[in-house]
């Protein structure tokens, strides 16, 4: 089996160790088409190690053919093109992957296109609903608004009637998520997005991969009984809070990752994304937007592109080619 190794931070197509079989409730996956995820930039940089069991290699999400099943797989034939939603190991031919974490494709959509959708959609829903508790009406502030979550959310903002205000780097992608289903957005290099955020309503939920830059502006920002949800620290791992803010307003800090849910907790969010968001995928209401995409063995290429901020939505690695 080929995978993408990464020695001292360079990332380099090489032959590995085939997998062993599948157990009794995992697939064995052909994989066609890899994500890309700023989490595996995290974790080539050694910030971001795999949880204990899971693959060392890259790769959060795959598309691809089931070749492999095991006696208690129930659901899924082999043959069958799905996605799946890992721990790791995606960069490569080949991915085991248990059962509830596997979703079939949404009627009309193909291999590219499903390899855009796990990681960032599990992340949107359960970050907004799940954890962030979204409630009717409830305002969202969404920073990093052009990225793959970012640009997932705004949708599932305007697809259950949230209003939501975007931070993004630049003119071009603020008109990009404006033309997704954003109300209102701000450019974070014209200053601070306080003002504009209170003058448009304040946020009852945050969605933030930011951070501790981000901490002090979030917290004025946050209307009365609001709820901070914090899933990344591009902007650094500490800051002051301001717990009287924060006692006063009955504001929450959430912290949330994904990688490191049990399967069976990953499960119950695809099976909500089964069952709320794969309808509105195959009525055209939701769809995931693609960058760009590289052949696998420019992933070097790729994770640089990443890194430099300039992408609007996902960036995909091609393994097989398969559509």
């Amino acid at each position: 089996m080929y995978a993408i190794t990464l020695d001292d931070q360079v990332l380099a197509w090489k032959e590995q160790p085939p997998l062993p079989s599948p157990g009794a409730d995992e697939v064995r996956i052909k994989v066609a088409w890899a994500g890309m995820n700023r989490a595996d930039l995290m974790q080539r940089a050694g910030q971001y190690p795999p949880p204990p069991g899971a693959s060392e290699i890259l790769g959060l999400e795959v598309s691809g053919t089931i070749v492999e099943k095991g006696a208690r797989v129930e659901g899924f034939d082999t043959g069958q093109h799905v996605c799946a939603l890992l721990a790791g190991g995606g960069y490569a031919e080949e991915v085991i992957v248990h059962q509830a974490q596997v979703l079939s494709l949404p009627k009309g959509y193909g291999l590219r296109e499903a390899a855009a959708l796990p990681e960032v959609f599990a992340t949107a829903w359960l970050n907004l609903f799940m954890e962030g508790a979204l409630r009717q009406g409830d305002r969202v502030l969404l920073h990093a608004g052009a990225s793959g979550v970012g640009t997932t959310a705004i949708q599932l903002c305007r697809a259950f009637g949230h209003p939501c205000f975007v931070t993004v780097g630049n003119d071009n992608k603020l008109q990009q998520c404006l033309s997704l289903g954003a109300d209102a957005g701000w450019n974070r290099h014209q200053g601070s997005f306080v003002e504009a955020v209170k003058n448009w309503g304040g946020a009852d939920m945050i969605l933030d991969p930011v951070g501790a830059s981000y901490l002090a502006d979030n917290q004025q920002v946050l209307n009365m009984d609001g709820r901070l949800v914090l899933i990344g620290l591009m902007g650094g791992r500490a800051a002051e809070l301001d717990m009287g803010r924060m006692l006063m307003k009955r504001q929450r800090l959430i912290g949330s990752t994904l990688r490191s849910k049990t399967p069976q907790a990953k499960g119950a969010i695809l099976d909500a994304l089964h069952a709320h968001v794969w309808p509105r995928l195959v009525r055209g209401e939701l769809r995931p937007l693609i960058d760009r995409d590289w052949p696998i063995q420019d992933a070097q290429q790729a994770m640089d592109y990443l890194e430099s901020n300039a992408s609007i939505g996902k960036v995909l690695l091609s393994v097989s080619g398969e559509g």
